[in-house]
């Protein structure tokens, strides 16, 4: 059974001045906060706004909470913000820029769910401290008074913060009856902050795993990939699994767990799968990248339904990408996710093992164009997923991976130079096509212009001679046209 609450803190004398002075902010807040005294309000700084100032993160939103309701809310802002919106009305909440800063102001809540559909059943509240226990986590429970800037932290949340441990303000199987996407939310702060769930929750999380698969896949997808885009994904990762959250949401990662014969060994799929996507994150360039990290952590997810015990008792997972291609689609698919990032998580799942046939360099030209066609626009996260899949503790073996591919980059530096890859197309077009057959527009057109996109995989850039001649020879096998040009 999860434990008791926390224990309410408070924060005095020194320590309450210590955490005033760490959080600092915009002159917007102190302006917004002296309207809300004016009219007779209070004004409270809440939630991320708080735990991230505290944590040293930059934060481009403010979060408030207030007694005022939504109809003062809006006649307090109304005139001073730049804009002011109201699509969350029906939740007590108001949005507003003032100087290209975006602030929420929600009227306290005491929130129940109907238990159904998870829908909020909107009730106001009418102190901070009632608004607070009905929040996620205890770190995201404390707020700032404002003007006056008196600190609340009635749950404990500084002290949680101090430990990196993420706990609830209430007792844990209430809050998350209440809304269960917070179960997955628990492993994104774990990604994002690198925190520990408290014994309490994580015991919780196990117990009621199953209620997430009555949250809608889009809430579902959008809290995964934030996820998938912390700071530490593999720990967000390993608590969804080992709790079976992951059963409910990516249940093809669990999966991976494949049980290790002392007589058919392999390396262990799951861990494997997890360390290429902490190697793949380890070449991101230019931020965190959610189509590498995807493809990274499913791009062996081929391999239980191909596990096969070869003579000699060694295992095989033969045409395991092709499999996992069409696992990636149909899971990404149900999440929701949007159709390019589908397709091209997919397409590098189906691709990262084709390297493996470069062995020392025999690939021909035609071999390394068509990799890189394939690849297209994907090749420089394909380049990153392929050398992130050596996992091997043999360095020598490692080495010489890396050695191949360092070759096979120079040489696809090299033909791209000679011939720009980056735009392979046949040497004909498709008029040219049409007027030296002689055929109308259609399919024809397109079976040809494939063909010549194909010998021009194969041969390199041919002269227009050339590329006349193979097309005619081609439309003669295939009984097309005439042979001759149009209007001769």
């Amino acid at each position: 059974m999860p434990g008791p609450a926390p224990a309410p803190t408070s924060t005095t004398g020194a320590d309450h001045a210590a955490v005033v002075e760490m959080l600092r902010f915009s002159p917007v807040a102190d302006e917004l906060a002296q309207r809300f005294a004016e009219a007779g309000h209070r004004l409270y700084l809440v939630g991320g706004s708080v735990r991230d100032a505290l944590l040293g993160r930059h934060s481009t939103d403010l979060d408030f909470t207030t007694d005022a309701r939504p109809d003062a809310i809006q006649r307090i802002v109304t005139g001073w913000a730049d804009a002011v919106w109201d699509t969350g009305i029906a939740f007590g909440t108001i949005g507003l820029v003032r100087r290209g800063l975006t602030c929420e102001v929600t009227t306290f809540r005491a929130d129940a769910y109907d238990g159904v559909t998870r829908n909020p059943v909107v009730a106001f509240g009418d102190t901070v401290e009632g608004d607070l226990v009905r929040r996620d986590f205890t770190a995201n429970a404390m707020a700032l008074s404002l003007p006056d800037r008196t600190f609340v932290d009635p749950y404990g949340g500084l002290a949680a913060l101090a430990r990196g441990v993420l706990d609830t303000p209430g007792e844990p199987r209430t809050s998350f009856s209440d809304d269960p996407l917070r179960l997955l939310r628990a492993a994104r702060f774990v990604s994002q902050l690198g925190f520990e769930v408290a014994p309490r929750v994580r015991e919780a999380m196990t117990e009621m795993a199953p209620e997430l698969g009555r949250i809608t896949a889009e809430r579902v997808q959008a809290e995964l990939s934030k996820l998938l885009l912390g700071a530490h994904p593999r720990r967000g990762i390993e608590l969804m699994v080992d709790t079976g959250l992951a059963d409910v949401v990516l249940p093809e990662v669990p999966a991976m767990r494949l049980e290790i014969d002392e007589h058919a060994q392999h390396k262990d799929v799951y861990e494997h799968s997890l360390t290429v996507m902490e190697q793949a994150i380890g070449r991101e360039t230019d931020g965190p990248d959610l189509v590498l990290r995807l493809a990274a952590l499913l791009h062996d997810i081929g391999k239980p339904a191909t596990r096969k015990v070869e003579p000699g008792r060694r295992v095989s997972f033969h045409h395991h990408e092709v499999v996992g291609a069409k696992m990636t689609r149909k899971r990404l698919r149900e999440l929701r996710y949007p159709k390019q990032v589908i397709e091209d998580v997919a397409q590098l799942v189906f691709l990262h093992l084709r390297f493996h046939g470069y062995g020392k360099g025999e690939w021909t030209d035609s071999a390394v164009r068509r990799y890189v066609t394939d690849a297209g626009p994907l090749l420089e996260r394909l380049h990153k997923l392929v050398r992130s899949d050596s996992t091997t503790r043999n360095k020598r073996r490692a080495a010489a991976l890396q050695r191949s591919y360092d070759d096979l980059e120079e040489r696809i530096t090299r033909i791209a130079q000679e011939e720009d890859l980056a735009r392979v197309r046949p040497d004909l077009d498709g008029n040219a096509i049409m007027e030296l057959l002689g055929i109308p527009p259609g399919p024809l057109v397109g079976k040809a212009w494939r063909h010549l996109k194909d010998v021009r995989l194969e041969r390199g850039p041919l002269s227009d001679d050339e590329a006349r001649a193979e097309l005619l020879a081609w439309a003669a096998a295939e009984g097309i046209g005439s042979g001759e040009p149009s209007g001769e």
